[in-house]
């Protein structure tokens, strides 16, 4: 964990409609997919919490965020960040087909895995209904209701949803009971993590299989084997 110095660059709205900024930074201070840094307003008494960032681009000068991003942060606003914290994603070296399944606010947090498994000879397909930005032409892109019919064809799936949807998975997927995955699968739980692990609050506490586990600590990526759903 490092302590870096960081200004907004640059504040825009994605395909979504939410807001996303760019990040000046040392390398150093740029999260792996999946994993956040959090930010604060430099030298501010009264940011006692801060609020996390997460990568959906590095750029050569420190990174575009995805979202969601404070709203009040302009252009110029000067930031203190610690991190970055927790565990991102964690993706075979050889994938020959990676599935994407984006069911929070945006799919911008899974961005990052298209970029960098862009450059090699795998497949890369997601499934969303959210609006999708411009992407690379190797990824194709599907509604969630072609995935259960699809659910044979990806040797890997990362998949980004909110804490509430967890208890979904068994319909997204079209899974009957009781049957698994076909694959292997790492999920980016998102919830709110207001102490990043400092305090052990248990805020962002996610089910476990094994009890519960914290998202700012032992996430906020999971093997999905590893978490109740």
């Amino acid at each position: 964990m490092g302590y870096y110095t960081g200004r907004v660059h640059e504040v825009h709205v994605n395909a979504g409609g939410r807001l996303a900024a760019t990040i000046t930074c040392p390398a150093g201070a740029i999260p792996q997919p999946g994993q956040y840094i959090l930010a604060s307003i430099h030298n501010d008494p009264e940011a006692i919490l801060g609020s996390p960032l997460f990568l959906s681009e590095r750029i050569p000068e420190g990174f575009h965020t995805a979202s969601p991003f404070p709203p009040t942060w302009g252009p110029g606003t000067s930031l203190d960040l610690v991190g970055p914290l927790g565990h991102g994603f964690d993706l075979p070296s050889h994938i020959q087909r990676l599935g994407l399944i984006a069911l929070g606010e945006s799919v911008s947090r899974l961005l990052p895995l298209v970029r960098e498994n862009a450059r090699t000879s795998g497949s890369i397909t997601m499934f969303t209904d959210l609006p999708l930005p411009r992407l690379p032409a190797a990824l194709e892109s599907y509604p969630l209701a072609s995935l259960a019919e699809m659910l044979d064809w990806p040797d890997f799936i990362a998949i980004d949803i909110p804490l509430a949807r967890i208890s979904d998975l068994w319909n997204v997927f079209g899974l009957p009971e009781g049957k698994g995955l076909p694959c292997p699968a790492q999920a980016l739980v998102t919830t709110p993590i207001p102490c990043a692990g400092m305090a052990g609050c248990g805020v962002c506490a996610v089910p476990g299989r094994r009890g519960w586990k914290l998202a700012c600590e032992d996430g906020p990526v999971f093997d999905l084997h590893t978490i109740k759903w």
